[in-house]
C-alpha cells in the first residue's frame, strides 16, 4: 500500500527559499554608444566651425 501523505517540509522549505532570496538586479546599461555619439557630435561641429570660418 503506498503511502498517501505529502511530507510538507520540502515545499516549505523550498517557499523559505524562495522569499529570503533576493532578486537580481539587472546589469547597467553600457555606455559606449553614448560616448561614440558624442565624439561623432563634436567632430561634425569642429568639422562645421572650420567649414565656416574658411
Amino acid at each position: 500500500m503506498s503511502d498517501n501523505s505529502v511530507d510538507p517540509s520540502g515545499n516549505t522549505e523550498a517557499f523559505r527559499a524562495f522569499t529570503q532570496s533576493t532578486p537580481q538586479e539587472p546589469a547597467p546599461a553600457s555606455k559606449t554608444p553614448l560616448i561614440v555619439g558624442g565624439a561623432v557630435v563634436a567632430v561634425v561641429l569642429v568639422a562645421l566651425i572650420i567649414w565656416l570660418v574658411a
